[in-house]
């Protein structure tokens, strides 16, 4: 019978800190497709200027005989300075960004602020006819309000992918 962790698959949230340099984020990215791995949310941004270091968060899923076999692929690129799995090394925050256009008039417009005020989205943008939301939260906070905004209206959605950090003193630029 097969260990359940060569079969199980998992959601990991893998956050690399890379040198800024042109052409990282293809090679990290090109890792990912020439294996067959799958990238459920990329998201990167320079996080020290002075060293010029960016940090790229992936989220990926896989049994953890793949997720180690990423860990240490993305390990052995050349500007890759750290790579840390943080679904596996204690807690940590993840939030995504969403901008959410809702079309409608009347009771659905009403109905759209209601939802938007329990889910403690902001207004940033409202016409005669629509309202861009803003909403920041986990993934499947934003998943639930985007389902109830479909039927009242739901233009366009935009997303930022997800964001994570442990929790606790540590700091992973260290």
């Amino acid at each position: 019978m097969p260990d359940p962790s060569e079969t199980t698959l998992r959601n990991a949230t893998i956050a690399v800190l890379v040198e800024n340099e042109a052409g990282i984020l293809a090679r990290v990215v090109g890792l990912f497709s020439g294996r067959g791995y799958n990238i459920e949310s990329l998201t990167v941004a320079p996080v020290d200027a002075d060293r010029r270091l960016s940090r790229i968060t992936i989220v990926t899923s896989g049994t953890d005989m793949v997720i180690e076999q990423i860990k240490a692929q993305l390990d052995r690129l050349v500007p890759v300075h750290k790579v840390s799995d943080l679904t596996l090394e204690g807690p940590h925050l993840a939030r995504e960004l969403a901008l959410i256009k809702v079309v409608g008039r009347g009771e659905a417009r009403m109905e759209a602020l209601r939802l938007a005020d329990a889910f403690r989205a902001r207004v940033v943008d409202a016409t005669i006819e629509s309202f861009v939301f803003e909403m920041t939260g986990a993934g499947e906070k934003l998943d639930a309000f985007i389902a109830l905004m479909r039927p009242i209206g739901l233009a366009e959605v935009s997303r930022t992918g997800v964001v994570a950090i442990a929790r606790g003193p540590g700091g992973f630029e260290a």
